[in-house]
């Protein structure tokens, strides 16, 4: 199969060669990095996680919203998304990838991730993150590709692979679970301390990831003659407006908590990420921004005919993952550093180097997504899109 990503269109080359060049020139951006060390990033001994971790936290959601396809088309039989659940898995590898190097990047030195497999402590959060990371982007290749092949051959997936399906469902939403742990462990920081906030991670990666996947499948369509099946784009729809309502319902909460409690601490982060504290305000136009966005989108997404109208969903999907990446991105992790635990406002601004880099690897995940998704596009066209008994 892997032969059908080395042909392709004029259109095809031209995409795979630019994203080439932007990794090419962040690769040497990172060569400067890694000799001059992270001085150069916008990082500081109050801020320590910036732009790099802000997207690992945000890509582990779009990975495991693969969840919300493989759960009803396997386990309920949703036939409307057998046509788009290779793309939920293949969406995860990439998004896999792109956490790890983005750990790589932010670690200065890359050798230092290699501590976590040669001395595992398994009293740390951050070594069971490490786990789950590697076994669910090894389940959804392993998986993808077995059942892909399965299609192509028309016959029916074997039956081993059935269990590693099942398994890899509650590791999509332990995956983020367990990261939402590194936040919400941490005494200090009284934005992160809080116990929804695993259930705001899971429910921001259920409108963001899929959200996204909407809009590749409307490219697909657009770009291939394969056609993802629009009842299947209708559902994942009403999947994003939902776990979008859910997500701003679970920000309303930690207002409310911290607000009529009177408790400082947790006023402090959101006073700074909203109002601004003592001055301080880089960050109010962004979080003010996401949730207009967000609340904009849910006035859109709520009337069917808005839905069913794909130019305005495609529009409004991207407006939902812009504002999902701020809020969940720049502001959660940022905004927990802000103030340190001596109330000392320290503000945070990447440099040009750390967006480039972070260009950078976002080019890589494009690459392998084009790459998975030509293979599964060219599969899925010899095949007549039609579906294999499961």
């Amino acid at each position: 199969m892997l032969e059908k990503a080395l042909s392709g269109s004029k259109s095809y080359w031209s995409w795979v060669f630019f994203l080439l060049a932007v990794v090419g020139v962040g690769f040497v951006c990172y060569l400067i990095q890694y000799r001059e060390g992270l001085r150069l990033t916008g990082l500081s001994r109050d801020v320590s996680w910036g732009l790099y971790i802000a997207q690992l936290t945000f890509l582990v959601g779009v990975a495991a919203s693969a969840v919300m396809l493989v759960l009803p088309y396997y386990l309920h039989d949703t036939k409307e998304f057998g046509r788009i659940t290779i793309l939920g898995e293949f969406l995860a590898v990439p998004a896999m990838i792109m956490c790890g190097l983005f750990v790589v990047v932010d670690l200065g030195k890359p050798m230092r991730m290699l501590n976590i497999a040669l001395y595992p402590t398994p009293n740390a959060i951050l070594f069971w993150d490490f786990v789950v990371l590697q076994c669910y982007m090894g389940l959804n290749i392993l998986i993808g590709f077995t059942v892909l092949s399965a299609e192509r051959k028309w016959i029916k997936p074997p039956a081993w692979i059935m269990p590693f399906i099942y398994i890899s469902i509650p590791f999509a939403v332990s995956i983020h679970t367990v990261t939402a742990f590194l936040y919400a462990g941490m005494p200090g920081r009284h934005l992160w301390l809080t116990a929804i906030m695993a259930a705001r991670f899971l429910s921001s990666a259920f409108a963001a990831g899929p959200a996204l996947l909407i809009i590749l499948a409307l490219i697909i369509r657009k770009a291939t003659r394969f056609d993802p099946g629009r009842e299947a784009i209708q559902k994942l729809s009403l999947i994003v407006t939902y776990a979008l309502i859910i997500n701003m319902f679970f920000l309303s909460l930690e207002f409310y908590t911290a607000y009529y409690s009177g408790i400082p601490g947790h006023q402090h982060s959101l006073g700074y990420l909203f109002f601004g504290q003592h001055g301080y305000n880089a960050l109010v136009p962004w979080m003010w921004a996401s949730v207009i966005m967000a609340i904009g989108s849910i006035l859109v997404m709520l009337f069917p005919r808005n839905r069913k109208n794909e130019s305005v969903l495609a529009v409004t999907c991207a407006v939902i993952f812009i504002a999902l990446w701020i809020d969940k991105g720049l502001g959660l992790i940022v905004g927990g550093f802000i103030p340190n635990p001596l109330e000392q406002y320290r503000e945070y601004s990447p440099t040009g180097l750390e967006i480039m880099i972070t260009l950078a690897i976002w080019a890589v995940g494009a690459l392998i997504l084009t790459v998975l998704y030509k293979i599964a596009v060219g599969v899925k066209e010899e095949t007549g899109g039609e579906l294999a008994p499961h």
